[in-house]
C-alpha cells in the first residue's frame, strides 16, 4: 500500500526538509520552504542492503557478498570515445547553439518570458524536422496548436499532437509511437501520479523531469522541455531542474522589437559561448544569418550622437549602433537613462568624461539607447558610448564609415578587448573604412591582412582630440 509522507521543499533550490524552518539549510534563502505530500510506493530501505562497518584504520568496508550484474569500475584509458551522430535540425541557429545538432538521448530545457516565442520556435522545429515528432502540450488544445501550425506554414504528417499532463500516460504514448523527438510544453504543467501535489510545485517538477530524463536515456529519444521563468528571469522550479537536463537555452528579447536571441546557459555537448538570432514576423521566427546588416540598415549619416560598435555576442561578431542624446536639464536634477546597457556603467563613463576629458555633464540630461532592442554586456562597447556622448554633447557627427572597439578604464585609458581579429574582420566585411581600437590590441596583429584602416588610441583625451576637437 502506498505510504503518504509530508515533507517540506525549498522553492529556490529544491532541498527537502522533514520540518518547516524559516531559512533553507541548503541555499540559506528565507521563507522558501513549502509543505507537500509525497506518496512512497516502496520502503525507503532496500532489501539486502549491504552492511557497512568501520574498521580499525577509520575507513569503511562492506561485508562480503555478490556485487551482481551492474556497471563496474574500469580504467579511463580503456574507455573508447565514439562520435555521436547528431540529428541536424533545419534551423541553423538552433544547430549552432546546440553545438552542431540534436544529440540522441539528450534532454534540453528552453526558458524565456511569456509570449517571447518558445512554443513557436519548437513547433517550427517539429513541422520542419522531417522526422516523427511528438508534441505534448499541457497548456493548449489541439485546435489552438493547429491554428498556429497553419500560420507557420502548414501541418506535417510526421508531427503528432498530444494534450496530456499525466506523465505515465504521456510516456506510454511515446513508447508506443517511438518518435524521433519529444517536445513537452511545459514542464510546469506536467504531473506525476507518484507525487501527491499540484502541478508546478517543487516535487512535481523534480519528479516529472526525472521521469523524462530516464525515458530519454533509456530510449535514446531526445526530449525538449519548455520551462517558465520567474520575475527575476531564472527558470521557475527547483535549481535541480537545471542540473538534471543536458542543456539550458534562454530565449531573450523585447516583445516590442522583432529580434530574439537564443542564448546557451549550459551545454554538455558543446560550447556555451554560441547564440542564435531570430526575427519575429507574421509567419513565425526567421533566422538572421547576418545581424550586422539588419541592425545598421536604418542609420542616418548626418546626425550627431551615433557611433558603431564592433561587439561580440557569444562567439559571434556583430556591429551595432549606439545612440546618445545629451541636452540641458531644464526640469531640475539631470536625468540618466540607458536602454540595453547597464546604467551604473553609464554613470562611470560619464564620470570619466568629466574628469579626463574636461566635459561638464553635471547639468545635462543623458539618454543612451542600443538600437534594435538588444542588451549588450560586452566591455568593448565602452569606446563607442564615449564617442556617441562626445558627438552629442559637441553636436559633431561621426563618419558612418568608422567603428569602435575598446574598454574604458577609470583613469581614462583605452584597454584591450578579446578576439579583436574577429571584430576587425566583421567591420572589414561590411565595408567600414576605419576602426578605433586600443594600442595594446595591435601587438602581433598584421594590419596588411585587412583593407580597413586600424586606428590606435591610448586615452579618452587622445580620442577626443582626434575626432571632436
Amino acid at each position: 500500500m502506498a505510504k503518504v509522507k509530508v515533507a517540506f521543499f525549498c522553492t529556490n533550490c529544491g532541498a527537502e526538509s522533514p520540518k518547516w524552518m524559516g531559512q533553507c539549510p541548503s541555499c540559506k534563502a528565507w521563507n522558501t520552504l513549502v509543505e507537500e505530500k509525497v506518496v512512497k510506493t516502496k520502503n525507503d530501505r532496500l532489501e539486502n542492503q549491504p552492511d557497512w562497518r568501520t574498521v580499525g584504520n577509520g575507513t569503511s568496508a562492506v561485508s562480503a557478498g555478490p556485487i551482481g550484474r551492474g556497471p563496474r569500475p574500469i580504467p579511463l584509458n580503456e574507455v573508447t570515445a565514439g562520435e555521436v551522430e547528431r540529428i541536424e535540425a533545419p534551423d541553423r541557429e538552433l544547430n549552432r547553439v546546440l553545438g552542431g545538432g540534436i544529440v540522441p538521448g539528450s534532454i534540453v530545457l528552453f526558458g524565456g518570458q511569456p509570449g517571447i516565442g518558445k512554443s513557436t520556435l519548437l513547433l517550427q522545429l517539429a513541422l520542419r524536422l522531417g522526422k516523427k515528432v511528438l508534441y505534448v502540450s499541457g497548456e493548449e488544445s489541439e485546435e489552438q496548436i493547429k491554428m498556429r501550425a497553419d500560420r507557420l506554414g502548414g501541418a506535417d504528417h510526421n508531427c503528432y499532437l498530444l494534450t496530456e499532463t499525466n506523465t505515465d500516460k504521456l510516456l506510454k504514448h511515446a513508447a508506443s509511437l517511438k518518435p524521433d523527438l519529444l517536445i513537452a510544453d511545459s514542464i510546469q504543467t506536467l504531473t506525476s501520479p507518484h507525487v501527491d501535489s499540484m502541478a508546478g510545485t517543487v516535487s512535481q517538477v523534480r519528479e516529472c523531469a526525472a521521469e523524462l530524463q530516464r525515458f530519454a536515456k533509456e530510449s535514446g529519444i531526445p526530449v525538449f522541455l519548455i520551462g517558465h521563468i520567474t520575475k527575476e528571469g531564472s527558470i521557475a522550479g527547483p535549481k535541480l531542474l537545471e542540473h538534471i537536463v543536458d542543456a539550458v537555452l534562454q530565449f531573450e528579447g523585447d516583445r516590442n522589437y522583432t529580434y530574439r536571441i537564443l542564448r546557451t546557459l549550459k551545454n554538455r555537448f558543446g560550447s556555451t559561448d554560441e547564440l542564435g538570432i531570430y526575427q519575429m514576423d507574421a509567419s513565425g521566427l526567421r533566422e538572421v544569418s547576418n545581424p550586422s546588416e539588419l541592425l545598421l540598415s536604418e542609420r542616418d549619416e548626418n546626425l550627431s550622437g551615433s557611433a558603431v560598435c564592433a561587439t561580440l555576442e557569444g562567439m559571434r561578431p556583430m556591429l551595432i549602433e549606439v545612440q546618445a542624446l545629451v541636452s540641458a536639464a531644464v526640469y531640475g536634477n539631470a536625468q540618466r537613462s540607458a536602454t540595453g546597457f547597464d546604467l551604473r556603467r553609464l554613470s562611470m563613463l560619464l564620470a570619466v568624461l568629466e574628469k579626463r576629458a574636461g566635459l561638464s555633464l553635471g547639468n545635462q540630461d543623458v539618454f543612451l539607447n542600443i538600437a534594435g532592442g538588444l542588451r549588450v554586456d560586452d566591455p568593448a562597447i565602452d569606446l563607442s558610448i564615449i564617442v556617441a556622448l562626445l558627438s552629442s554633447a559637441q553636436d559633431v557627427s561621426i563618419s558612418p564609415e568608422l567603428c569602435f572597439a575598446g574598454e574604458v578604464g577609470l583613469s581614462g585609458e583605452i584597454r584591450a578587448v578579446t578576439r579583436i581579429e574577429q571584430r576587425i574582420q566583421e567591420a572589414d566585411r561590411l565595408g567600414f573604412r576605419g576602426i578605433y581600437v586600443s594600442k595594446y590590441n595591435v601587438k602581433g596583429l598584421d594590419p596588411d591582412r585587412y583593407s580597413i584602416r586600424i586606428h590606435t588610441v591610448s586615452t579618452v583625451r587622445e580620442l577626443y582630440d582626434e575626432l571632436i576637437a
